[in-house]
Order: C-alpha cells, then structure tokens, then sequence
C-alpha cells in the first residue's frame, strides 16, 4: 500500500482542484492563489501582501485596518476580516476583472506578532502564515546574554501561559504563532542576583540596626 500523503500535501491537492474547477477545466495557472494555503482569516493589523503577475501599479503590502477592509483606495471596499483566505483571493481577483483582462493573483496573509524581553531587536513583526515560535523569536534576533528559552511568556487572546522552549517533548517552539500573540522570553535565573545579593543586604541592615543599638 503506498504511503499516506501528509496533511499539508493533501491541502495543496485540495486547493489545487478547487481553482481549477473556478478556472472552467483550463490547463493554466490557477487565477487566484493563497500562499500558504491555510485554514486562516485575518484580523485587524495583521498585513496583506498581494502580487499581480505583471501589475506591479496594483501589487504591494496593505494593512487590515479595524473596519475589516483593506487600507488601500484600490481595495478598501474588500472586507478582509472575517472572510476565508481562498474566498478572500478569488474576491480581489474578481475585483480586479473590473481593471485588468484575466488577472493572475497570489495573496500571501502576514500576520502582526509581538516579540520582546529578553532578546535583541525587540519589536511587532508582520510574519508569513505557519512560522514557529522558535521562529518568531530568531526574527526578533534570538535570545539576549540574559534570556531564557525555558522562562518565556505566550500571551494569547488574553491568556498568560508559561512555557519551555527546550522541551522537546512537548515540543513548543515549533508550533505556529498566530496573529495578535505576545511573546516575551524571560531574564535567565541568576542565584546570586536573585537570592543571594538580596539576603546579603537584609543581613548586611540587620547588622547596622544590631550595631546602632547597641551603642
């Protein structure tokens, strides 16, 4: 028996039948693409980039504003929040038959993660559907000197998680970030700034209190 494909080659299969079917049985190159193909929507403040073949004038990256449209005049009437991403890609397309003869277009969703703590360049980033974790923390340049892959903070749709990037089992830092996470990657435990200096000092005061009253 051959081997079962994986999910990710069966959603390609899938997709790849579905716009051929929208293409009226032609052999060509599908008319409106999602790269990747995801079961996906998009929210305010995430990004998308749209790419037609040899339009340049009506290509580039646009931001999702709050009122679900696309925040550019071409395409504000476009509502992008709430709608599926191959929907989403055969509605610019369509859109676009208005300007241009059998448009050839590709949407690719970026969406907005927040990176920070302990790392290097600190900042929101717009990254492309499916990367990791891991990922998203590489792009904000990688742990500092004093952070801790296994202290490091998810906050999502409002809820706070702790979680161990080195844990390979449970295997974290290679799921997918989505859009609007926080991720903050904790100080390094330090047994002497932490325990140690601090103890001192309440000592070193108990000292000071015992000598002055003594006197």
């Amino acid at each position: 028996m051959p081997p079962c494909p994986s999910p990710a080659r069966l959603l390609l299969l899938v997709a790849g039948l579905w716009f051929a079917g929208t293409s009226q049985g032609r052999a060509q190159t599908p008319a409106a693409a999602v790269v990747p193909v995801a079961d996906a929507q998009l929210r305010p403040g995430d990004v998308i980039r749209i790419t037609v073949w040899r339009q340049p004038e009506l290509s580039g990256e646009f931001h999702v504003l709050q009122s679900g449209t696309i925040g550019h005049p071409l395409y504000q009437s476009i509502v992008a929040v709430g709608t599926p991403l191959p929907e989403l890609a055969e509605r610019i397309r369509t859109y676009l038959t208005r300007l241009v003869n059998d448009p050839q277009v590709v949407i690719e969703p970026l969406i907005s993660v927040s990176v920070g703590g302990e790392v290097r360049t600190p900042g929101l980033y717009t990254l492309p559907l499916g990367t990791t974790i891991s990922q998203a923390i590489a792009q904000a340049g990688g742990g500092g000197d004093e952070g801790s892959l296994r202290n490091v903070r998810l906050i999502r749709n409002g809820q706070r998680e702790q979680i161990d990037l080195t844990d390979l089992q449970v295997n974290r830092a290679s799921q997918p970030v989505q859009s609007g996470d926080q991720i903050f990657v904790l100080r390094r435990g330090n047994a002497f700034r932490d325990i140690i200096g601090p103890l001192a000092s309440v000592l070193a005061a108990a000292a000071a209190i015992i000598t002055v009253s003594r006197q």
